[in-house]
């Protein structure tokens, strides 16, 4: 781990912020890097995580360092063109364009998860081959101790177990990190990379993403067509709250590309409770009269979609340790650990900052490279000390700023609308003791997650003493009044 030799790393986990992570590294002169990838390959469609991203100005803070921020707007619907359209139960539409919240601030662009991470793959295949090696169908079993360093025991495609002796092992293998229990195991069980879980109403939703054809026909009409670039709300017919729900799709560039509709909802919902195909078409064909289902859902789709677990939207978590070095720093002996994206930080999807998080974070330590050196035993340290409590406040600022947007409590969404447009108004009148809602405020990409923090407390701390006021003077004209 010599500041003079950008040593081999190894990488665990190849979605976006490992192959992320893997550019950065190479974009810096490492040239023996190495990604570990239990999918087959990086077009590999997996309809669960078929969902969409929106990379904003703080993910954009990674793709400006690695150069390809013009080639994911290329790729990508931008947020300054985001229209949705909301069908009701009736067929009824209506089509609004999304407001910008703040017109000086970067255009965010929204694509789909296998988009961004075949863009990330195909930067590395144009430019970084003889830098960067994806070892897909890939598994990493064990990470094992030794004197003075750590080894990665890997499973290839060929069943074969080989060992790799890093200098570096980045952990970007998402919430269940195999790097983090291994960090977790030789620490004695330290808290430092033990998951500390906060409540958050999102947390522990279900969701499924149902597959429709590009361009699905919105009704019986001919050439009533649904567009790829437009966002739909379809609701359903049902009134009940455990079988009423709701069809999102969010946009997508390519009209040629399937569609995708979240599904979102508590795990007692009755859609769960669903065991055969004919029971999920029927469920469908009754909540959407208005869609010709027949003609958007194949019978192929409804039996996946029927045997398909879907996923659970996560306790929002964190572990305080970021990094951990084994051995020493003299002659390249020792390995240096370092965890990032989901590894580190896990929440419902809330507020957009899953990625861009994870982004910002190969960013910021990009950044302590530069700025030691790339001598570990420093870059590391200076990590974890700058990012640390931007974690800390990002977890909190997923448990407040949009938990109730799945309509799972009308009556707590509402309150949430009148404490969005009070801390709207309030900030509109006395912008210097009022700032606007955290929610707001995140899309700003310059504040860190904590400066964002602090100023929503500030916020709800002079709300709290206006509203004293108020109560205060209404007893005085009471009393007085008497």
């Amino acid at each position: 781990m010599n500041n003079s030799h950008k040593q081999n790393a190894i990488i665990i986990g190849g979605g976006p912020a490992g192959l992320g992570a893997a550019l950065m590294l190479a974009k810096r002169g490492w040239k023996d890097i190495t990604v570990i990838e239990k999918r087959p390959s990086a077009d590999y469609y997996e309809p669960d995580k078929s969902f969409s991203y929106q990379i904003d100005g703080r993910g954009q803070k990674l793709t400006d360092f690695l150069g390809i921020t013009n080639k994911l707007a290329d790729l990508s619907v931008p947020n300054t063109e985001f229209y949705i359209t909301v069908i009701q139960k009736d067929g009824t539409r209506k089509t609004t364009k999304l407001p910008i919240a703040d017109a000086n601030r970067k255009t965010a662009y929204w694509l789909p998860r296998a988009d961004f991470v075949n863009l990330l793959y195909q930067e590395i295949q144009q430019n970084y081959q003889d830098k960067i090696q994806v070892l897909f169908n890939t598994e990493c079993l064990e990470i094992q101790t030794n004197a003075q360093n750590l080894s990665v025991i890997i499973k290839t495609k060929n069943q074969h177990q080989e060992t790799l002796n890093p200098n570096l092992i980045i952990g970007c293998d998402g919430l269940n990190s195999i790097v983090r229990k291994t960090l977790y195991e030789i620490s004695g069980q330290s808290n430092l990379f033990e998951m500390q879980k906060f409540p958050s109403p999102s947390a522990g939703l279900k969701y499924k993403v149902l597959s429709l054809p590009p361009q699905f026909p919105l009704s019986e009409t001919e050439d009533d067509l649904s567009k790829s670039t437009m966002a739909y709300a379809i609701r359903s017919n049902f009134k009940d709250p455990q079988k009423a729900i709701s069809l999102g799709l969010l946009p997508f560039k390519n009209p040629q590309q399937p569609r995708t509709a979240n599904i979102i909802n508590y795990p007692d919902h009755q859609i769960w409770q669903l065991q055969t195909p004919a029971q999920v078409e029927d469920f469908f064909k009754q909540g959407f009269p208005q869609l010709p289902i027949d003609k958007i859902i194949s019978s192929e789709e409804i039996s996946r979609f029927t045997a398909s677990e879907g996923g659970k939207f996560p306790i929002p978590q964190y572990c305080s340790g970021l990094y951990q070095i084994f051995g020493t720093s003299e002659n390249n002996q020792g390995t240096a650990v370092i965890l990032l994206g989901d590894a580190v930080h896990c929440f419902p999807p809330d507020i957009g900052q899953g990625v861009n998080s994870a982004l910002e974070d190969i960013y910021i330590f990009q950044e302590k490279l530069q700025e030691h050196q790339d001598h570990l035993t420093v870059a590391l340290p200076s990590y974890q000390n700058l990012r640390q409590p931007d974690i800390k406040a990002l977890i909190r600022l997923v448990q407040i700023s949009y938990p109730w947007q799945y309509n799972q409590n009308q009556l707590q969404k509402r309150l949430w609308s009148i404490n969005f447009f009070l801390r709207f108004l309030l900030n509109r009148l006395f912008p210097s003791l009022f700032s606007p809602h955290s929610f707001l405020l995140i899309q700003n990409h310059e504040l860190s997650y904590s400066e964002i923090l602090v100023k929503s407390n500030r916020t709800t701390q002079n709300i709290s003493i206006l509203g004293g006021i108020i109560i205060l003077g209404l007893i005085l004209m009471f009393t007085n009044s008497n």
